[in-house]
This record gives structure tokens, C-alpha cells and sequence, in this order.
């Protein structure tokens, strides 16, 4: 079958899905709210707020590339959030192949952005189409806030650090488990990928703006350094992040550790089952709708050189959003004409980081940058 939407929201009944499905409401782009419940899908999209003011289509579709190719034919974009994407994000990405379609993603899975790049890059990149995984808050946000300190030129080390105030959704905490069973997590150090210790537990960060010290984590290695990787300017990245919630970041190393010790010496199915079991567990429920007033989100950027120091620190409120905002500008933009970058690309190589900072400025998502050089 053929659709005449030109963009398709995949995961559309999870958390991040339904807020896309408002943003491209916004900016009036009809879309294709698919996955693999009908009802979740009706119930999701029709509590969207104004949602009879945009033209949209709901399909149920199996999970494998030919019934997904099948279902999204005569898109140009897929916005995928349906994860982790290490275990369901193939199938999409070659679909998005099949049809010829632009992709992004919301992963937090630094093994998913390796392997992704090794595999599509090329394919993605000689047909002009743009493979963007990574698209959100948690990894975006740093990347703006990193772009713009090496504005400066000079600075070729990075140390970055994400904090944020906020529940984690069902597919947040699978991805976390799922990480810490199936994947290393790395930093970059003079070009080359390097892992993190296993057995160091939470980090103690400095969080700016705060007189309490932070705790933070590897956070499966994050995209960062994937992205700077084969950045000429950048030879060394590293990237932590937390919630702004003590007794829970206390709490997740003995969680990971819990599920760790029941998967020891099971099958991969086996283990995704008690990945699956542990984080119904722990959130079952849909989070609440953030609260700007509550959910808060701080990005913090020192870049360094033999010569020079700069700082960038981003304030912001609703990482989920911020999330669902950045896709949907990704969209919009795709729509109206071809990237800066095709192949796998980060989303400010694609869009440009002003473009994307002002974009968030303009739905008042984050405050102005706090910039502080020195040379």
C-alpha cells in the first residue's frame, strides 16, 4: 500500500511518539502514526491536544522491514521511537532503504550508533538520504552546546555532562538494562574509542549552578563520542550523565547489578525476557506529562586546547519536549529540502546547531546559551 503522508511518527502510543505527534501538529504536517497496536495508537493520537487540526492516518503494522516498507511507502521521513534500537531498530532502517525514506531515531545506545554507521553509512549516504539516531535531549542538547564552544578554534577536548529532572519512561529503562547485558560502553581519547571501567560505580561531577555535587554515569557512552569521532576539529570526548534525583541515581547501579546477576549465563531471549520483566517492574505506567516547572534539564560543555578554555552551559525545561520538538523540526526540514549531510550523520551536521538551538529558543524550550571563553 502507499501513504500519502509524507512522514511517519513509528512508536507513536509510546511517551516520545505521542509528544511528536503534537510538534508536528504544530507545524502543520499531516503525518502516519504507526506501530503495533491499533487501539494504543487511536487512544495516543486522539488525546493530542487540537489533533483535528492536522490531517493524520493510524496503521497497525507488523515489525519486519517488508511489512514496514509495505505501510510507509510514499514517505520521505520516518521519526522512529519505538526501542531499544539495538534489538528493533534494523527492521526500520531497512525499510527506510526499501522506500527511500529519511530516518531518525531517540537512542540512547552508543553499540546501536556504532554498528548503524558501520552498516547503512554508505548505502544511506550514495542515495542523498540522511541516517540521524541519536535525535534527542540527551544527546543533542551537549552536542549544540559542544559546537558551539568549538566555534572557537583550538579546542580539541570535550568533557560533557547531561543532568535532568525527570521519570524515566518504560523504553528509557529497558534501554538502560539492555546496555549494561549487551554492550561496552566507550569515551574517545586521541581519536580512538576506549572503555569505560566497569567496576568504577557513579561518578562525583561538579553540576554548575549547584552547591551539591552530582552523581552521574557513563550512560552507555552516549553519542558523543560517535559523533566527534571523525570530526577533525575533536580528539578526545568523554560524557557522563544523571537525573537530578540522588536517591535514585544511588539506586541504579544495584538495579543493573540485580538484573545482571539473574541474566548470568542465560540465552539472549532469556535475557531480553528478564529485561523485559525488570523494567515492567520498575515502570509499567505512562510518566506523567512533564512539568516545566519540575522537569528541568542542564547541559554542561567545558572544551579544551593547549592554548584555550571555553565553557557552554544550556539550561532547559521538558527533555521529552525538547525530544519530541527536535524530530519534528527534523521533519519539517527534510520536507522542505535536502540536508547538509547525508549518510550518518549527527543532527547538527545535518540541520546545523544554531538552527536547532533557536528552534528549541523559539518553542522556549531552553534558555540562551551561558558562553565563557578564554584564550
Amino acid at each position: 500500500m502507499t501513504t500519502d503522508k509524507k512522514v511517519v511518527v513509528y512508536g507513536a502510543s509510546g511517551y516520545t511518539g505521542r509528544l511528536i505527534c503534537e510538534y508536528l501538529r504544530e507545524y502543520g504536517i499531516p503525518f502516519l502514526a504507526a506501530g503495533r497496536d491499533h487501539g494504543r495508537l487511536k487512544a495516543a493520537v486522539e488525546a493530542v491536544p487540537g489533533i483535528d487540526t492536522v490531517d493524520y492516518e493510524i496503521v497497525e503494522v507488523e515489525h519486519t522491514a517488508a511489512a514496514l516498507a509495505d505501510a510507509f511507502q510514499g514517505a520521505q521521513v520516518v521519526l522512529n521511537t519505538v526501542g531499544p534500537f539495538a534489538r528493533y531498530g534494523h527492521p526500520v532502517v531497512e525499510a527506510c532503504l526499501r522506500i527511500g525514506a529519511h530516518y531518525t531515531d531517540t537512542n540512547g545506545e552508543q553499540n546501536w550508533m556504532i554498528d548503524a554507521q558501520e552498516r547503512y553509512d554508505a548505502e544511506f549516504a550514495s542515495r542523498g538520504l540522511l541516517l540521524t539516531p541519536g535525535l534527542a535531549q540527551m544527546y543533542t542538547i551537549g552536542e549544540i552546546a559542544a559546537n558551539i564552544c568549538l566555534e572557537n578554534p583550538g579546542l580539541d577536548t570535550l568533557d560533557i555532562e547531561v543532568f535532568w529532572k525527570g521519570h524515566p519512561t518504560v523504553a528509557s529503562t529497558n534501554t538502560i538494562l539492555t546496555n549494561a547485558a549487551f554492550a561496552e560502553a566507550y569515551y574517545l581519547e586521541q581519536n580512538e574509542y576506549v572503555e569505560w571501567p566497569v567496576d568504577e560505580g557513579l561518578y562525583q561531577v561538579v553540576v554548575p549552578g549547584q552547591h551539591e555535587l552530582g552523581l552521574a554515569l557513563p550512560w552507555g557512552g552516549t553519542s558523543h563520542p560517535v559523533w566527534f569521532k571523525n570530526d577533525p576539529r575533536v580528539s578526545s570526548v568523554r560524557a557522563l550523565g544523571g537525573v537530578m534525583n540522588r536517591p535514585l541515581m544511588l539506586g541504579v547501579p544495584q538495579l543493573v547489578a540485580a538484573a545482571l546477576a539473574r541474566m548470568e549465563g542465560k540465552s539472549e531471549a532469556e535475557k531480553y525476557r528478564i529485561i523485559d520483566e525488570q523494567s515492567a517492574a520498575i515502570r509499567s505506567e505512562m510518566p506523567p506529562r512533564e512539568n516545566p516547572r519540575i522537569n528541568t534539564s542542564l547541559d554542561s560543555v567545558y572544551a579544551s586546547g593547549p592554548l584555550g578554555r571555553a565553557h557552554c552551559l544550556i539550561h532547559g525545561n521538558c527533555n521529552y519536549k525538547q525530544t519530541a520538538l527536535l524530530n519534528a523540526y527534523a521533519a519539517a526540514a527534510l520536507l522542505q529540502g535536502a540536508p547538509r549531510a547525508t549518510g550518518f550523520a549527527s543532527s547538527c551536521r545535518a540541520f546545523g546547531h544554531r538552527e536547532l538551538l533557536g528552534t528549541l529558543r523559539a518553542f522556549g524550550l531552553v534558555l540562551d546559551p551561558i558562553v565563557t571563553v578564554h584564550r
